[in-house]
């Protein structure tokens, strides 16, 4: 039996950004299509999840929130903020889904069912703040599962690694005053959201389970292996968290057009690797792995490969 979940709904393909928006339905298609023409389909445990119900969403975020998005997407419009958050009707019922998604990955590593779970879900939700749609995302989905896998499975620490090229904004500000959900974030900087400085370390309860480690355009493996070695899991032995979540954005790819930063797919493989390491001395190798960015469809699906190859080791 496999050891790695993976979870995902056609119904993720209906939400649908408009003609030549970078987070389009073809990510996950060719992302499936890949997979499914290797021999690591036949290994993985495949999961279709149920919509997040809502008493879960708004663990996160205000009824007034999601209620906004389910009127502005059901009237029909096509933009939530300020230009990049694409909609249509059918895209506040795949947000549902795509949290969902999550809340399956948690359920499944927290009862012992998989070792691992990977999120093939979407729309994304990093920059998603409590009250703030943006970048793509409309709830977000990490932190709906996070507050999901504390409240429903007793989990004390979670610790969320983002290695999407784009600071997480919005799973940022949602803990950065909480001391029981330690946010660490690998993204290129000054870029967008531009948010995300090394002085950035949380407040109140939160000081100092927030860590950022900006990098600077051309950064290469190096440079995040650095980060890992100096910064990350010295936190992470302090922490010692019970659940390890992936904010897993694959942005940060050479040749992903949205970003600078020169990763290929071995570099994820790697980084997976020193997560993978810390679940095991501390959580019991349970990983919820979420799909965040990545938008270069072939190196997408090369790097999601490389990285479930190593959760099933």
């Amino acid at each position: 039996m496999s050891t790695v979940g993976f979870i995902y709904h056609p119904d993720y393909l209906k939400h649908d950004t408009g003609i030549g928006h970078p987070e389009r339905s073809q990510r996950l298609e060719t992302l499936v299509q890949h997979l499914l023409n290797t021999p690591l389909w036949q290994q993985l445990s495949h999961l279709r999840p149920e919509p997040a119900p809502l008493e879960w969403v708004h663990k996160v975020h205000p009824e007034r929130y999601s209620a906004m998005i389910k009127v502005r997407c059901l009237g029909g419009e096509q933009i939530l903020d300020s230009g990049d958050t694409h909609v249509c009707r059918e895209s506040y019922d795949v947000a549902l889904l795509a949290a969902g998604g999550v809340l399956q990955g948690v359920d499944e590593v927290m009862t012992g069912k998989l070792k691992s779970a990977f999120c093939a879900v979407r729309p994304p939700g990093h920059h998603a703040e409590t009250s703030t749609v943006m970048g793509f995302c409309l709830f977000n989905n990490i932190a709906i599962g996070a507050r999901y896998a504390q409240q429903r499975y007793g989990v004390e620490r979670v610790a969320i690694i983002d290695w999407d090229v784009h600071h997480g904004n919005g799973t940022q500000e949602i803990f950065y005053e909480d001391d029981s959900v330690f946010y660490i974030s690998l993204h290129q900087y000054p870029y967008y959201p531009g948010t995300g400085a090394a002085s950035e370390r949380g407040e109140g309860r939160g000081d100092g389970f927030t860590l950022n480690c900006p990098m600077g355009a051309g950064s290469v493996e190096k440079d995040y292996l650095d980060a890992f070695q100096t910064q990350i899991l010295p936190a992470l032995h302090k922490f010692q968290p019970q659940l390890v979540m992936i904010s897993a954005g694959f942005d940060a790819h050479k040749d992903d057009p949205l970003a600078h930063i020169n990763l290929t797919e071995d570099s994820f493989a790697k980084m997976t690797e020193l997560v993978a390491e810390i679940s095991s001395k501390y959580s019991g190798s349970r990983i919820v792995s979420v799909l965040e960015g990545g938008y270069n469809l072939q190196a997408l699906a090369r790097s999601v490969e490389t990285h479930l190859k190593v959760l099933g080791q």
